[in-house]
């Protein structure tokens, strides 16, 4: 996956995020977890794209 697709996936989320936050309404605390959860998320699949998951998965400690 190119590293164009890669941005424009996380604007689309960031975006989401935003419209999701400002028109339905919420309790603050349910939106701090909605928030968390596409941050963790979010990363979890930059971190499968870019190769590091595997990494991770395979470390030995």
């Amino acid at each position: 996956m190119s590293l164009l697709m890669i941005i424009l996936v996380i604007i689309a989320v960031v975006l989401l995020l935003w419209l999701i936050n400002s028109y339905i309404p919420m309790e603050r605390p349910v939106k701090i977890i909605l928030d968390v959860a596409v941050v963790i998320i979010l990363l979890f699949w930059i971190f499968k794209v870019c190769g590091f998951y595997n990494y991770l998965m395979n470390m030995k400690m």
